[in-house]
């Protein structure tokens, strides 16, 4: 049986430390090293006082979802429907498009907590993902 390939990202140079950490299952972001805004995606400049200076910094990986979908049709052999996927604000601020990970919320999804996790992709490669908060 082949194995259907993960798309795969195509970092640009700020993005390299951020896959680097996700591949070694420590999420880092971007932050402003003068006024500690944090920045996703990274950039070459913060948004908020234009400084050049910045800093890679670990999140704590929890999140809340904002927004949800679930695809009932497989679009890329590598993620099967039903494919959920979400938008999240992390703690520190930043919004990330994810999939949640395992069981769905019983009710409404916007709000519900959810943590980091990592999936290991048939062809190894290691994405960052949501899973409900215990």
């Amino acid at each position: 049986m082949e194995i259907a390939p993960t798309p795969q990202p195509v970092p640009l140079v700020y993005d390299i430390p951020f896959w680097e950490s996700v591949k070694n299952k420590d999420m880092q972001l971007q932050r402003c090293a003068d006024c500690a805004e944090w920045r996703y995606p990274a950039g070459p400049i913060c948004s908020q006082c234009n400084s050049e200076n910045a800093v890679w910094e670990r999140v704590s990986g929890e999140a809340e979802i904002l927004s949800w979908v679930v695809f009932h049709k497989t679009y890329l052999p590598a993620y099967p429907a039903p494919h959920k996927v979400i938008a999240v604000r992390l703690s520190e601020g930043p919004i990330m498009i994810s999939n949640l990970e395992g069981k769905e919320p019983e009710g409404s999804w916007i709000g519900e907590r959810v943590s980091l996790c990592y999936s290991e992709m048939p062809d190894g490669m290691i994405l960052p993902r949501f899973a409900l908060s215990e």
